[in-house]
């Protein structure tokens, strides 16, 4: 295995002790933070193991996907996939509709990208016409984004290998938004690139786009998406994104941020949501918003001044939320959301903020809820190697539960 290059200690000022769920033998790691990582009683993980973590991933470099047993050695292998990256895996998940028992990931067939659905008891696999970008709650649709496209854009957030069909049109009519029936496996295209310049113009109209990041609400009705230009087209250094809501249909468009910066964001329920965001004359803040609508008040705690990965708990009490490298370290938060107070869960060592192919390589934390909501899991490299984590922290969230309502 690699060592790791800093004479730090591992961890620092942990609350609660933090338990590696993955073995040492190669490296291992999930993915994003807001997909389903936990099976439904919580006695699995999903993960995905590989053999380096200093390089981008090639078409060919084959990652495999298992799972981990909380409290228990090994790793069960499910299946493979060339169709992957560090930052998000291959969009590995439970299906809603089975989460003990079938799970969602994409994978490299021939010269397309696939979405897959997997009994994990019977072997039986139901091939998807797209790779997934995300799944609907309810378990009944899953929507798609061009990875190919991603690619070009951030290689860390696409899959190499396939080129991207449309990459000499700024904005196409047949690309963009993609609406995936789980069951049927039928596809529709709900909103193209064209038809969101023509909706949302902005900066847009002579820049390169792609849609960055696309998620449904808690019940499906809706979904979020990042709109942001390729940055070497027009002014070399400009770089917008906007954030659209819309039906899962495509209808009914809003254009919940207007072109500036915005970032990581979670659904509440199914009209708020929170996200980071960077509005002109406003340093970088943490929101909460009200879908179709323009209206949002702002999370104010120290912990919110930078960008980071935030979900809400499953009782919707508690947002999570990590940091980005501070003086050699990332950092686990949590926030209670009636009382407004906050605290730090620990740091576990990392490597600086870094640019270029090291950026697109990085450990982001991402930490993820357990469905029972007394415990997180994360990814992290302070042994020297990529591995899944988990604290417990139930106990710590009743008690200052406690500590807050008095």
């Amino acid at each position: 295995m690699e060592a790791n290059s800093l004479s730090m200690t591992p961890t620092k000022d942990l609350l609660q002790p933090i338990v590696r769920l993955t073995p040492d033998d190669a490296h291992y790691f999930y993915g994003y933070y807001d997909n389903p990582a936990w099976s439904g009683d919580d006695s699995a993980h999903l993960v995905q193991r590989v053999e380096f973590r200093d390089r981008m991933p090639t078409p060919t470099d084959v990652a495999q996907v298992g799972l981990v047993h909380p409290g228990h050695d090994g790793f069960t292998r499910i299946a493979e996939t060339t169709a992957w990256n560090f930052q998000q895996g291959a969009m590995l998940q439970w299906h809603p509709l089975a989460p003990d028992r079938k799970i969602i990931f994409n994978r490299r067939d021939g010269e397309r990208f696939v979405g897959v659905i997997k009994d994990i008891v019977t072997g039986e696999e139901q091939i998807l016409p797209r790779a997934v970008t995300n799944v609907d709650p309810t378990g009944r649709c899953a929507l798609h984004a061009n990875f190919s496209r991603q690619y070009d854009f951030r290689p860390g957030y696409g899959y190499a290998g396939i080129p991207d069909p449309f990459a000499a049109v700024n904005h196409p009519e047949e690309d963009g938004i993609w609406l995936i029936d789980l069951e049927s496996g039928e596809e529709r295209l709900v909103m193209s690139l064209a038809e969101i310049v023509r909706q949302f113009p902005g900066p847009m109209r002579e820049r390169k786009i792609i849609v960055n990041h696309v998620n449904f609400n808690t019940d499906g009705s809706r979904f979020i998406t990042l709109i942001r230009n390729f940055a070497d087209q027009v002014e070399p250094k400009s770089y917008f994104t906007g954030a659209i809501t819309a039906d899962a249909d495509g209808g009914n468009a809003c254009m919940l941020v207007d072109y500036s910066i915005a970032s990581h964001y979670h659904w509440r329920d199914p009209e708020n949501l929170v996200m980071v965001v960077k509005r002109p004359g406003e340093e970088i803040n943490l929101r909460e918003f009200r879908d179709r609508t323009q209206e949002s008040h702002q999370l104010v705690h120290k912990y919110f001044e930078d960008d980071g990965h935030c979900s809400y708990s499953p009782d919707r009490q508690w947002l999570l939320y990590d940091s980005y490298p501070q003086e050699g370290y990332r950092y686990l938060y949590v926030y209670h959301l009636a009382s407004g107070q906050g605290w730090c869960l620990g740091g576990v060592k990392t490597l600086p903020r870094m640019d270029g192919v090291e950026m697109e390589i990085r450990c982001d934390l991402h930490p993820r809820w357990n469905r029972a909501g007394d415990a997180i899991s994360f990814d992290s490299l302070h042994e020297g190697f990529r591995g899944v984590y988990s604290m417990e922290i139930g106990s710590l969230l009743k008690q200052w539960a406690a500590t807050a309502a008095r």
